[in-house]
């Protein structure tokens, strides 16, 4: 089985197949929040904090962090962000940059084993990223494009995603230490982008023996109802063999959608996080059945057949 161990200084998270999928929190990236980004680029980086909190408070395995700002220092901004999260929590983090020094900035500074998100299958790109990589003992994101783009056949997807996991080992990098990104497209735009990423999962799962993530809001990017298409989205390609997802913990419906697809692929052991999570909560905050048996009550017993 193929198992991806990243780690913070003093904690293990593992992606690999049969274990519970990985939720990687998505919030600490300025794109697309005007307010974050203009707090980051004056040096307030209270809400990279917030989020960070947030985010493993409501079940962040591992969080995403991306100082992409125009005309920012990202490099700068970039370490000083993984650094700051790193004081605030213990989850391991991915790196998020499509900028080699920014990457290269941030890794020095880490503690632990971290995700470098990412290399492309494009040859300039793949010469840059893989050697500090390796260099740093990292795994990598393999985002499945190259020169040629983003190819809507998944077999040329899956191809490129071979040839990335077959430069990562010239570099001495395991394919454990690959997890590929099969890009998902918006399913507004494209009405097949759902079934090209299942398709393509499922081959990286059972040929190639790698793990997978991807950014998982894109595919509801531009529809009503969100969170229900991604949560639908999420438990679907985990049946098909996806690992992880860069995603949204905070958004109820679509942990509850991952939580419930761990169940039934029987990934989430005696049901336990599921019981965890969706048990009945008393008043004073605790389990209702906690509760009950403090109070030195029984449950009634439901009558069997041999009651009625």
């Amino acid at each position: 089985m193929t198992d991806t161990i990243l780690s913070s200084a003093t904690k293990e998270v593992v992606i690999g197949f049969g274990r519970p999928f990985v939720m990687i929190g998505e919030k600490i990236n300025p794109t697309g929040r005007k307010l974050l980004a203009e707090e980051m680029k004056t040096g307030d980086f209270s809400r990279v904090e917030k989020d960070a909190l947030d985010q493993v408070a409501a079940g962040a395995h591992m969080l995403d962090v991306n100082a992409g700002i125009p005309l920012a220092d990202e490099p700068a901004l970039l370490a000083r962000a993984v650094k700051l999260v790193q004081t605030v929590t213990d989850s391991p983090i991915s790196i998020d940059s499509s900028i080699v020094e920014a990457l290269e900035s941030a890794i020095a500074v880490y503690q632990g084993k971290p995700l470098i998100n990412s290399v492309t299958g494009e040859e300039e790109v793949m010469e840059r990223v893989l050697p500090f990589v390796a260099k740093y003992g990292a795994a990598v994101v393999a985002v499945s494009n190259d020169d040629t783009g983003i190819s809507e056949d998944p077999d040329v997807r899956y191809a490129v995603a071979e040839k990335i996991v077959n430069r990562a080992a010239d570099y001495g990098i395991p394919k454990e230490d690959v997890v590929v990104d099969p890009l998902v497209m918006p399913i507004g735009a494209m009405a097949t982008a759902g079934q090209q990423v299942f398709q393509l999962v499922h081959r990286l799962r059972t040929e190639l023996g790698v793990n997978t993530t991807c950014g998982a809001s894109n595919v509801s990017f531009g529809l009503p109802n969100r969170h229900a298409v991604t949560g639908s989205f999420l438990a679907m390609a985990i049946s098909h063999g996806m690992t992880s997802a860069i995603m949204n913990p905070m958004h109820g419906e679509v942990k509850a959608a991952v939580q419930a697809a761990d169940i039934l692929n029987n990934q989430d052991p005696n049901c336990s996080t599921w019981i965890a999570e969706n048990r009945p909560k008393s008043e004073d905050g605790g389990s209702a059945d906690s509760s009950s048996r403090r109070r030195g009550g029984r449950r009634a017993r439901r009558p069997d057949a041999a009651d009625a």
